[in-house]
């Protein structure tokens, strides 16, 4: 059975027993399911404390980032919250390598968090475009070594409730995988009208 992801080095063990199918964790678990749901559980209680109870109505930073990463998945993995030791792809798409991660996220945070952050009195487009190559740029980047894409469709969420909008319905992407990740694919060239598209159905529709 292929894994989810291919990766190398030390934050690519596996749980004993679990088939090489879920990574090494505090809890033990080897059923991949059971760790789809551990971490659907601890999702849910970070977004009503991030969207709910806490909104940060400021400028975002990495660190708020890892903080959320750590918060989320602390009670699962050694790593969570620390940025990625190890190269990984996806379907046959690479993602940074390792070593890029600081620089790249130095960049991301001068040019989107600080850039777009708080996103007050954002038009509909102007927001859309925000999310959008926000989006597009921490996938690319994918600092950590496992739930990027939540904490990704996380800061977007975060971004549309800053800017007086309800939370973004990911339905769409759900249904057109690869269409979405086609549009992932086109921020390489620096082209984001792609990914614009599925923001805007998720934001307006």
């Amino acid at each position: 059975m292929i894994n989810r992801y291919d990766a190398e080095g030390s934050q690519s063990s596996y749980e004993p027993g679990s088939d090489e199918q879920v990574l090494a964790n505090k809890l033990g678990i080897t059923d991949p399911q059971d760790m789809d749901d551990a971490e659907l559980v601890l999702l849910e209680k970070l977004y009503l404390s991030v969207l709910i109870e806490d909104l940060p109505d400021r400028q975002l930073t990495i660190q708020d980032l890892a903080d959320w990463h750590r918060r989320w998945l602390g009670n699962l993995y050694p790593w969570a919250g620390d940025l990625r030791s190890v190269n990984m792809g996806k379907g046959g798409f690479t993602f940074a390598a390792a070593p890029q991660i600081p620089r790249l996220l130095a960049d991301f945070e001068r040019d989107c968090l600080r850039s777009f952050t708080p996103c007050n009195d954002c038009t509909d487009e102007e927001l859309i475009k925000a999310i959008a190559l926000s989006h597009v740029e921490f996938i690319l980047i994918h600092p950590f070594r496992e739930g990027n894409g939540r904490l990704s469709r996380l800061l977007a969420d975060v971004m549309a409730v800053q800017g007086g909008r309800v939370p973004l319905d990911y339905s769409a992407w759900e249904e057109h995988k690869d269409a979405y990740f086609a549009a992932i694919n086109q921020g390489l060239s620096c082209n984001y009208e792609p990914m614009e598209y599925w923001v805007r159905r998720a934001l307006l529709d």
